[in-house]
């Protein structure tokens, strides 16, 4: 168009043409463009810069050393060793206690109406018991014969029955604990002092 035409048209009243509006370029911002991942337009991130690589598998958990590991095996091993003794000790005890009683119960059935026990016997035939001294009271030929080792004291229930000699070594062949008096007719007299009544330990004598 011509600037005569220009002008002839602007005279008419038309308005020139708006040009254009141009958009102002981009400029590359370097921080957003290094979070951009690579491949899909963003830029490689240098070394030092964007994620940092992820660590091998296991962190930085140490690791164990064959020392440790073959301490840690001892203790296991110990450990063991001790739970299986404290077992084993704790079954024997038991069956301890088990074969104590089948003895006791079997020497209660034994002794059945063999006491010799005298309830007119005023004589106290002294010997030592567990730890203590015991008596029984026994006649005089009675004390003879427990002296000469005819007759003996077995312990049972708490109570000290006078038997025959045979019966004393029944009784012990099935439970010897509960033998409480067994004389040794060949021992020297100064081994049992209770033995002659005129040494006897006084009943009120706490012992």
């Amino acid at each position: 168009m011509t600037d005569s035409l220009r002008d002839q048209l602007l005279g008419l009243g038309f308005k020139p043409a708006p040009k254009p509006e141009r958009k102002p370029e981009r400029r590359p911002d370097p921080r957003r463009d290094a979070h951009k991942p690579a491949g899909k337009g963003g830029a490689h991130p240098k070394p030092g810069q964007g994620a940092k690589p992820r660590p091998p598998h296991g962190g930085n958990k140490p690791k164990r050393s064959q020392e440790d590991i073959d301490l840690a095996k001892a203790y296991a091993i110990r450990a063991q060793r001790e739970k299986d003794e404290r077992i084993e000790a704790e079954r024997v005890k038991q069956e301890e206690a088990r074969v104590r009683r089948e003895a006791k119960a079997k020497l209660e059935a034994f002794l059945k109406d063999k006491a010799l026990n005298d309830a007119d016997a005023d004589i106290a035939r002294h010997f030592p018991y567990g730890g203590k001294i015991k008596r029984i009271y026994v006649n005089a030929d009675q004390l003879k014969a427990l002296n000469a080792g005819e007759l003996g004291v077995v312990q049972q229930n708490g109570r000290y029955q006078l038997v025959t000699a045979a019966v004393l070594a029944e009784a012990e062949a099935i439970f010897a604990p509960a033998v409480a008096l067994k004389v040794d007719p060949d021992a020297p007299a100064d081994q049992d002092p209770y033995a002659d009544p005129q040494y006897q330990v006084p009943d009120d004598l706490v012992w």
